[in-house]
């Protein structure tokens, strides 16, 4: 039912929790592609170890080519009817497949969008300032969860943070791409763009545009670790500025002949958040 797209790159540190995390999950009709994105140091070993104990992994070796083209292999590869993406950093709440599968097969939805765990990031965020090691993952478990159904995902989507006319019980905010379970059929055959970073707002705004019914849950299925490693923390302010023009260009061409109404909604929530980025970006260049 569900195909789990991992982009590995040297996380021989984080990886088993990532991986075990996909092996806690209460529904366990699976598949995870982990796509070994040419690590030098153990991880495409790991990767390899739990492929051999349990069939429903497999393991994907490639050249270095970055996390966009490591997330396209992925989503070619990918036979589940519903899809997930999960950064080997991270981790899955074990809930997190069943409430996603239960709510997008009720609401007959494309898209199913939780919010991750802002308490765990924040104690994993001083642990690593203080150089200790990160807090164990500690799971509170949920009944039936609080939900919202949509058939108009841009009066709910938004890239602010305190969005300040969408109720934030709601508010599908920011766009990562592990924010969200899709049906795999919608989103195939859209591509992350190669070599950038901040390739997730060009994917996402593409996403808008073909999602019809959308499922909304407000729970904390997912935990988003800090990581000093991956490509955004470690790209110098050069690189993030220029890959940010190039995601903006690529996300307006979307648009530009999209039904005014979603334009006008995207522009307000997505474009001028990020255009007012790169204008920081570039302030202090």
């Amino acid at each position: 039912m569900v195909s789990v797209v991992v982009p590995i790159y040297n996380v021989e540190t984080l990886l088993r929790r990532a991986l075990d995390s996909i092996l806690s999950q209460t529904c366990k009709d699976w598949e995870a592609i982990l796509v070994d994105d040419g690590s030098t140091d153990s991880s495409g070993r790991i990767a390899e170890e739990y492929a051999e104990s349990d069939r429903r992994f497999q393991v994907i070796h490639k050249a270095n080519g970055g996390q966009s083209e490591a997330r396209n292999v992925g989503l070619q590869h990918a036979r589940g009817e519903f899809l997930l993406f999960l950064d080997a950093d991270d981790f899955l709440h074990p809930q997190l497949m069943e409430f996603c599968l239960q709510a997008m097969l009720r609401d007959n939805c494309d898209l199913a969008c939780f919010t991750y765990d802002r308490v765990y990031r924040t104690i994993a965020l001083v642990k690593q300032f203080l150089h200790l090691d990160a807090p164990k993952p500690h799971y509170k478990f949920y009944e039936q969860p609080p939900c919202v159904v949509t058939d108009n995902i841009f009066s709910h989507a938004t890239e602010y943070s305190c969005p300040t006319d969408i109720d934030s019980r709601w508010a599908v905010k920011h766009c990562q791409v592990w924010r969200c379970m899709y049906k795999t059929y919608a989103v195939r055959d859209i591509q992350f763009i190669p070599g950038i970073i901040y390739e997730d707002f060009p994917w996402w705004s593409e996403v808008l545009l073909r999602v019809g019914r959308c499922t909304i849950l407000n729970l904390p299925l997912y935990f988003y670790c800090p990581n000093r490693k991956s490509d955004i923390l470690s790209s110098d302010e050069t690189r993030k500025t220029e890959s940010l023009k190039q995601a903006i260009e690529a996300a307006k061409r979307l648009y530009v002949n999209a039904p005014e109404d979603k334009r006008k909604a995207w522009e307000k929530n997505f474009l001028v958040p990020f255009e007012e980025k790169l204008r920081r970006k570039e302030a202090k260049q």
